[in-house]
């Protein structure tokens, strides 16, 4: 017989993950924290890492993807002049040069980047403050809805951040000769315009990220609580780093497999991408990471599935 037991393993392992139970009470779960993570769950520090873990991961995909996103917007306001993605590429290139590629990097960059801090700090902090109040059991009942209102909430803000430098982008994209740099079009839309220039595409932006970000988040919850039910053979805690980075990426990309393929292929992949991103920073700091949603032993017991 192993001398070891599981919880002594999973003490030694060498990346110092935080050790969570089903059903822990909130003292308890920031006890853990404390002791092998570095910050209590739910503390300030918690959902301002959570934050810039989301600045990076959206900040970053999105701004990878400005040249085919620049095509997409182009095609969508000139189709007869950019008939395809090839020929935007070739039409683009042809008279802007690579550089052309990449007009909006800027505000794409610092627009994302502020939605990503919104969406994936406030999701954390809405997902723990509806936990609460529903409490445990309607919380591991009705986690699905749950996930979608904290995402909803969250992205709600994320794209009042998001919209400014969204109007910039759309603008220095899709209207040649009116501005080149975030540093042109800024004053220039606001001379013109006033401050609602920046906010009149709040509502289109609502109407497009909040479903979205709604199957986003609720999709990849559910997912990794399949993964690790089914595919993968042993609890989370268990799992080596690098093991639960890719049930983080498998999950992220099965949970957006909807929709035309070609879309699906960027919007998949950037997906992914945004919670490996996500995950790794959680990782490297260190962060709370509990297990996903067990029956608390109460409902159990209610519904005569305890021992």
């Amino acid at each position: 017989m192993n001398p070891y037991s599981l919880t002594q393993l999973a003490r030694a392992n060498p990346f110092g993950a935080p050790l969570f139970m089903p059903g822990q009470s909130a003292p308890e779960r920031r006890l853990a924290a404390a002791s092998d993570g570095s910050c209590e769950y739910g503390s300030s520090k918690y959902y301002a890492l959570c934050g810039f873990g989301g600045i990076l991961s959206c900040g970053l995909t999105h701004t990878a993807v400005v040249p085919l996103d620049l095509i997409k917007c182009r095609i969508q306001v000139d189709p007869d002049k950019y008939k395809s993605i090839f020929n935007g590429f070739s039409v683009t290139m042809r008279e802007d040069g690579v550089r052309g590629l990449g007009k909006g990097w800027a505000p794409t960059f610092i627009g994302y980047s502020m939605q990503g801090l919104c969406k994936f700090g406030f999701y954390e902090l809405f997902k723990s403050l509806y936990a609460d109040t529903l409490g445990e059991e309607n919380a591991y009942l009705w986690r699905t809805s749950l996930y979608l209102a904290a995402s909803a909430s969250a992205e709600f803000f994320a794209d009042i951040a998001l919209a400014p430098m969204e109007a910039c982008k759309v603008r220095i994209q899709t209207q040649p000769g009116y501005a080149n740099t975030l540093r042109e079009c800024a004053p220039k839309m606001h001379a013109e315009e006033g401050l609602w220039a920046f906010y009149k595409g709040v509502y289109p932006l609502w109407l497009r990220q909040i479903p979205y970000t709604m199957m986003k988040f609720a999709c990849f919850e559910r997912t990794v609580e399949m993964l690790y039910k089914y595919v993968v053979p042993k609890p989370r805690i268990e799992c080596s780093k690098p093991e639960q980075l890719v049930v983080t990426f498998v999950a992220g990309y099965i949970g957006v497999w909807k929709g035309l393929f070609a879309r699906i292929i960027m919007i998949g992949t950037l997906t992914a991408l945004q919670w490996f991103i996500y995950d790794s920073v959680k990782v490297y700091f260190r962060l709370p990471r509990p297990p996903p949603p067990e029956m608390p032993e109460s409902l159990r017991r209610k519904m005569g599935l305890a021992n």
